[in-house]
């Protein structure tokens, strides 16, 4: 995992930040640091109150017989300064350390500096000189909607490590997906119904001038785009404002809206065809997705691909559907309610997912879409 590095900056020191006062100095090993930036990430998503991660990449010191005296004298010199609600520990084991100021009163620009400007000063006064210059600080601001950052990012994984950590058995376990599940399953899947696509492709091109497949572009795992493919269900050019209006009333959605029936849904929508009221209704116009999942944009199961403005309008809870599993043509969702759910369950259906994920998982997944297919319910 790369370090995330910023310059060293000069910095205004601020006298309206207090002097911090000695408390807790345990040192968190790697494991229980990133655990409890975990909780302190979904606490703030929660309540929206900021906190800071200030990031200490020492990898350049960590090179000789004094790598341990070397790492005491820094955490003593962190210690000096941090407050008991401050947490500290190993962001990369013996090569970035990491400090968690919480309960921030005010989260500003002044604050920051003052926090750098006080590290920098502490280590220029307590270190050697050769340790201080090759120590490389850098800091982010959670919640992310807080623009703040040493790195002008949307969405950096380094800054997640929580996510990326997987162990042996689960690495195995989804290189068996990519593999059996996804690329064989999607190969096979194109071989066996190929007579279909014939099918429907003429059957759009008889009743509708225009294109067979419809491309758009979609936000894939750790919001990289791709094209996405689906059997064109519409006449074209259409201008794309109510599709964005509606999504915008979908993910925005009003207490007093979400009991009435169809609020969120594009009902009757004069702009389908004949064939794509059919293709729509029984899902046959997700087919083409095997595409995607055999170039590996896409998985069989997984979080529903969204729209890139879409992921505009997403809070920060809701992004964490993008940043552990390649979008699926089937899921939860797909299953389990489909457009009958509003925006806030879908997300939390793909959520569910993701923690309890497993290949058994995908395949009861699996097992299940024809019955949700057959049946069309709450089909977009």
């Amino acid at each position: 995992m790369n370090p995330i590095k910023s310059k060293k900056r000069s910095f205004s020191f601020s006298k309206s930040v207090n002097s911090p006062v000695l408390g807790n100095t345990v040192f968190f090993d790697q494991s229980y640091f990133h655990h409890m930036l975990h909780l302190e990430r979904r606490r703030t998503e929660r309540s929206k109150k900021p906190f800071l991660l200030v990031l200490l990449d020492i990898s350049r010191l960590i090179k000789t017989k004094q790598d341990k005296k070397i790492i005491n004298e820094i955490k003593q010199s962190l210690n000096s300064l941090l407050r008991e609600v401050d947490m500290r520990g190993w962001y990369q084991h013996n090569t970035i350390m990491g400090v968690l100021f919480t309960e921030i009163a005010e989260m500003n620009e002044a604050f920051i500096d003052t926090v750098i400007h006080k590290i920098y000063d502490r280590f220029h006064e307590k270190l050697h000189h050769d340790w201080f210059n090759n120590i490389y600080i850098s800091y982010h601001v959670f919640p992310e909607t807080n623009q703040a950052s040493s790195e002008d990012v949307p969405f950096n994984i380094n800054l997640y490590p929580d996510i990326e950590t997987k162990g042996l058995s689960k690495r195995t376990a989804l290189l068996i997906k990519n593999i059996v599940f996804d690329r064989a399953g999607s190969a096979m899947a194109l071989l066996l119904f190929s007579p279909l696509f014939l099918i429907i492709a003429a059957a759009i091109k008889a009743t509708s001038p225009g294109p067979v497949f419809f491309r758009q572009e979609r936000v894939g795992l750790h919001g990289k785009t791709f094209l996405f493919y689906k059997f064109r269900s519409m006449t074209t050019n259409n201008d794309p404002l109510q599709h964005k209006e509606y999504i915008t009333k979908y993910i925005n959605q009003q207490k007093s809206a979400a009991v009435e029936p169809g609020i969120f849904k594009l009902t009757n929508d004069s702009r389908v065809t004949t064939v794509g009221q059919f293709i729509r209704k029984t899902s046959l116009d997700e087919l083409p997705q095997l595409i995607n999942v055999l170039k590996g944009d896409m998985s069989l199961v997984g979080p529903r691909p969204p729209i890139p403005y879409e992921c505009d309008l997403y809070h920060i809870w809701h992004r964490r559907r993008l940043h552990s599993a390649k979008p699926g043509i089937t899921g939860l969702w797909q299953v389990m309610g489909r457009s009958r759910t509003t925006f806030d369950e879908m997300v939390r259906l793909d959520l569910k997912y993701l923690r309890e994920w497993s290949l058994l998982l995908d395949l009861k997944i699996i097992l299940m879409t024809p019955k949700a297919v057959i049946g069309g319910s709450g089909a977009f």
